[in-house]
């Protein structure tokens, strides 16, 4: 079984949640932050990045008034603006491809919510590819918790040591340690700025083809 990201790694959605997060801030007259920015604070979920927006970095917490007032907006414009902008890397469609020629069971772990996960996989085309998707509201917990990754596996009925984690951040890894899989990550995703080798998966490809020679 493989287990799949989302954001970082098997799309690219922060030119969809840049946007959002700009317009929110225009519509509360405070600066905007730009793509760059958002790029290193994606990865938590919509509400921590809407926080992150607030105060303008990564640690901290805005007023909990002004919170009130954007997430709303954040909402809405992320409900309209879902895959306008997003789009898959390179090598997602012919890596799922060729996991699904080998008889891989693959399912989707996301700490993104149901809401914005579903819509976003079926207009990407990438809904069907999956026999499980587990969102960030799906469980009590979520990653770097173990509990999405060992729902999966019981959902599938594979064991941990027979499955891998494909993803692109430290939530990732630490998700995948914990529930005693094996991980492999992205070089191109969200880490909060922080090259992911730092974390030490297993292994760290360029694109998804790649899966090809690694497994």
């Amino acid at each position: 079984m493989i287990l799949i990201d989302v954001d970082g790694t098997l799309v690219d959605s922060v030119p969809d949640l840049a946007y959002c997060v700009d317009e929110m801030m225009k519509q509360l007259d405070m600066p905007t932050r730009g793509e760059a920015a958002v790029r290193t604070w994606v990865g938590n979920g919509v509400e921590r990045l809407v926080r992150r927006a607030l105060i303008g970095r990564l640690d901290g917490e805005p007023d909990e008034a002004l919170f009130a007032r954007a997430y709303p907006i954040f909402l809405e414009l992320y409900t309209e603006n879902t895959s306008k902008r997003s789009a898959l890397y390179p090598g997602v469609r012919e890596g799922l491809d060729y996991l699904k020629s080998q008889g891989y069971r693959l399912g989707c772990v996301t700490n993104k919510v149901a809401q914005f996960t579903l819509p976003l996989l079926k207009d990407l085309g990438l809904h069907d590819d999956f026999e499980s998707i587990v969102c960030g509201d799906t469980l009590p917990k979520k990653k770097p918790d173990p509990l999405p990754l060992l729902h999966s596996a019981e959902m599938l009925g594979v064991a941990p040591e027979e499955s891998l984690m494909l993803g692109d951040s430290v939530s990732d890894v630490k998700a995948a340690r914990a529930a005693g899989f094996q991980i492999v990550c992205m070089s191109y995703g969200y880490n909060h700025g922080v090259d992911i080798r730092e974390s030490n998966p297993d292994a760290v490809i360029d694109s998804m083809v790649e899966l090809k020679r690694l497994l």
